[in-house]
């Protein structure tokens, strides 16, 4: 009997389902903070999210890769590598904002074939992924979604989550850069990624990233019709560095990266 497709959205879903509920049932409660030796927070609720989502996938996939922020990696090397973070944007949850989210991106044989941002505080989930016909489909809770048109960054909207994630060196770049865009934000974690994905921000530009933070967003930015590369201009995967640009369209990526160049 011939095997049936693989098809991993029912368990791209489960996945967010198991981190929502264990991630829900801390939010807006006292919590032990950890700080991990980059300096990040980290939480009960975090931990407990991750153990949910690899228990499905040792279940459901046992011989697949996982890359996680929280409990490491194994199998890197297999044909699928799931990579989880299960609370992107640790700070948002331990003070109370709704604007954190787990993200979940698949990669076979080197390609980013499915991103996840799931927001359980503001109840949206949207994914990119390929379609039934090979097409690449991006959704807001099951609603097309396209990245804007825009082509230059004089009309762009910018955001990125804090100034405090530059070097000097790049907080000069990004801070110049940003200031020839029509408005630039700061804040909203992943949400940017995904807003991005939904035509309403056009750029993001970050750096002192790890693969679990870019690489979910970057399977539904893709899948949404955008580009999302390192500063150089090169596609993301498990061994990219921290530095992210994720643009609308090709055109005010590439303004973007010219932008950069000086960091890059």
């Amino acid at each position: 009997m011939p095997l049936l497709p693989f098809d991993p959205l029912p368990i791209a879903h489960a996945l967010a389902d198991a981190a929502a509920a264990e991630s829900m049932r801390y939010f807006r409660t006292p919590l032990d903070i950890i700080t991990k030796a980059d300096e990040s927070p980290v939480t009960l609720a975090d931990r407990a999210a991750e153990t949910a989502m690899r228990d499905i996938l040792g279940a459901r996939c046992p011989a697949d890769g996982i890359y996680g922020e929280e409990h490491g990696r194994e199998r890197l090397d297999a044909g699928r590598v799931w990579v989880l973070d299960p609370i992107d944007g640790t700070r948002s949850f331990i003070t109370g904002s709704p604007l954190w989210g787990t993200l979940i991106g698949l990669v076979e044989g080197g390609r980013i074939t499915l991103g996840l941002i799931d927001m359980p505080v503001l109840g949206e989930r949207w994914i990119g992924r390929a379609g039934p016909d090979g097409a690449a489909v991006a959704e807001r809770n099951g609603h097309p979604v396209r990245a804007s048109g825009c082509q230059a960054l004089a009309q762009a909207r910018i955001v990125t989550t804090s100034p405090d994630i530059f070097s000097a060196d790049e907080w000069r770049a990004f801070d110049a850069l940003s200031r020839r865009c029509a408005m630039r934000r700061f804040g909203g974690d992943c949400y940017g990624y995904a807003q991005l994905a939904g035509g309403t921000i056009d750029l993001v530009v970050e750096s002192g990233l790890q693969p679990y933070d870019f690489l979910g967003p970057a399977g539904l930015i893709e899948a949404a019709g955008g580009i999302v590369t390192d500063w150089r201009g090169r596609p993301l995967g498990l061994d990219s560095g921290g530095r992210v640009v994720a643009a609308a369209t090709p055109a005010l990526h590439a303004e973007a990266l010219a932008g950069l160049r000086d960091v890059a």
